[in-house]
């Protein structure tokens, strides 16, 4: 059980290295479209901790805590990544003219 633990992590650190590699290559236009990716990667792990979760019948401890947390953090990147999309469709709508405000609110005609 030791060497598969040592493998996993050696395979998580190697991962990490891998991502901070491809991430850093990519270019500023393309940041937005990749965040959008990785919102998408992290409501698949809200499901998958949830599955998981559900589906073990009595689990250890150290595994509920690790499912609890990727829960917690793949939540909060989720709705942070509405939230950040929201306001980034904020600012490409239209403001209303100040006449077409008045009209609305039955003022100068």
């Amino acid at each position: 059980m030791y060497t598969e633990l040592l493998a996993n992590i050696a395979i998580l650190v190697l991962s990490g290295f891998v991502g901070f590699a491809v991430i850093s290559k990519v270019p500023n236009t393309l940041h937005t479209p990749l965040m959008s990716g990785t919102n998408a990667i992290h409501g698949i792990v809200v499901l998958g901790a949830l599955v998981v979760l559900g589906k073990v019948e009595n689990p250890p401890w150290g595994l509920q805590v690790i499912l609890f947390v990727a829960l917690v953090f793949g939540t909060i990147n989720v709705v942070g990544g509405f939230v950040v999309t929201d306001r980034m469709l904020a600012m490409f709508k239209s403001k209303p003219t100040p006449t077409a405000v008045a009209v609305e609110k039955g003022g100068d005609k």
